[in-house]
């Protein structure tokens, strides 16, 4: 998932998004425990998109704040 994509969503459709990769990379980490999967660059990728959204969540709340603080 590209970033530019995950900026185009809203703070509800991230937050969406974020559970569903929670419970995807639950499942992933799952299966490598128990040897059914022996590649990482899925999980990777959910922890890497999982990082782009939390990103741009921080980005989105300090600009929010930042007019506050210049008052």
């Amino acid at each position: 998932m590209k970033a530019q994509k995950v900026r185009d969503y809203d703070d509800n459709e991230l937050a969406q998004q974020l559970r569903e990769m929670d419970e995807q990379l639950f499942r992933l980490q799952f299966q490598m425990s128990t040897g059914q999967m022996e590649g990482l660059k899925k999980a990777r990728a959910v922890r890497k998109d999982r990082a782009r959204i939390y990103t741009i969540l921080r980005e989105r709340a300090g600009a929010s704040q930042a007019p506050a603080e210049k008052k």
